[in-house]
């Protein structure tokens, strides 16, 4: 298998790349390098019932499933002993969704429902009304519709076919928020931004950038990731009008030296400027294979009890392939070096293994990150 090189170079949004010290930038929104503290979806779940299967329910060894039907029904006004509950054609679910920020009653928002128990599918079901809770446990939304699952499980003849996940399913605008988190976002006397990535030098940008916009000391930076922003006098009690004007200040970044290596593709992805320093490198390997035959064994004449058999005779063949030198001088691309090494056949866990051998040593001089 082949290794996918993808080289990636660092594009100014302005279509111009500014240099400084050799290292090439990229200039953003400030909403795209920095995420406002306080602005966050927060996390529902719930636990219900998907009604309405064909026969690919819960089974009886599911006895929650039975207990949370009986009591529902009991609800309902229905009373019916447990033991006399099947539930071939019901199945107990989670019920999960992200609740977003400033979300408001009556609002509609899409869930994820998965099986909890033994059933096979959940195509054709529908949830029926299922309360869900935040972290403080109080009901903020409720949940209740026809399942859509993108899968599906048929069995035949005693052999079965199943295709993505037949278990776990969507409901789009399946619930309807009932309660809003709260907070007046108007109120804040001040804003917090968290960088994306820790960089002492882009919080320092971004705090001149802002400072910069609203001609005052407003922003300072706490420590390589959080820039803190004081609300101006003007915007008190506006700080949506602040957020709508900062959020689209140009920052400049410089590209960070990265090498990130995907195993299961054998894909490296660097940055343009990743250099290696030099280094040689010296790839071998051992090869053992192991065959069987098998051949008749036959008594010696005249031999009492004697009996034909069919054994087995093992080979044991051990083959050292010969090493594969390569000398690297420096400044050499790490993209220069990635087809040298597929020049000499080296399979995707090798280029991998030198490629972290090569940062042990000190020779390359970026961040390597294995998927």
């Amino acid at each position: 298998m082949r290794l996918a090189i993808l080289f990636l170079s660092a594009l100014s949004l302005s279509g111009a790349a500014a240099l400084d010290n050799n290292e090439a930038r990229l200039e953003v929104r400030l909403r795209e390098v920095a995420d406002l503290q306080g602005v966050r979806s927060n996390q529902l779940v719930g636990y219900g019932l998907v009604v309405g299967l064909k026969g690919t329910g819960d089974t009886t060894q599911a006895k929650f499933t039975a207990q949370t039907l009986g009591n529902f029904l009991q609800r309902q006004g229905v009373n019916s002993p447990q033991a006399n509950i099947q539930v071939k054609n019901v199945a107990a679910v989670m019920v999960t969704a992200d609740l977003p920020a400033f979300s408001r009653p009556g609002q509609r928002i899409d869930v994820t429902v998965s099986s909890t128990g033994d059933a096979t599918s959940l195509a054709g079901g529908t949830l029926i009304m299922s309360p869900m809770q935040g972290p403080d446990t109080q009901i903020y939304a409720v949940a209740q519709g026809p399942v859509l699952v993108g899968g599906f499980s048929a069995q035949a003849g005693g052999n079965s076919v199943v295709k993505n996940h037949p278990t776990a399913g969507r409901i789009p605008d399946g619930a309807v928020v009932e309660r809003s988190v709260p907070g007046s976002f108007n109120d804040r006397a001040n804003l917090r931004y968290s960088l994306q990535e820790e960089d002492f030098t882009t919080a320092v940008r971004v705090v001149r950038a802002i400072n910069r916009e609203l001609s005052e000391p407003a922003a300072r930076a706490l420590d390589g990731r959080t820039v803190e922003v004081n609300i101006p006098s003007q915007y008190e009690g506006r700080v949506v009008e602040l957020v709508a004007r900062l959020e689209n200040l140009p920052i400049e970044l410089q590209n960070k030296a990265r090498v990130v290596v995907n195993e299961k593709t054998g894909t490296v992805v660097m940055g343009a400027e990743v250099r290696i320093g030099a280094v040689s490198i010296v790839q071998g390997g051992l090869s053992i294979q192991v065959t069987a035959k098998k051949e008749v064994s036959q008594p010696t004449p005249f031999s009492r009890g004697g009996k034909t058999k069919v054994v087995e005779q093992k080979d044991l063949k051990t083959e050292e392939e010969k090493p594969k030198t390569l000398t690297i001088e420096p400044g050499i691309s790490v993209g220069r070096l990635a087809e040298m090494l597929n020049s000499i056949g080296t399979s995707p866990r090798d280029m991998i293994a030198i490629l972290q051998a090569i940062k042990d040593a000190g020779a390359l001089n970026a961040e390597l990150r294995v998927l």
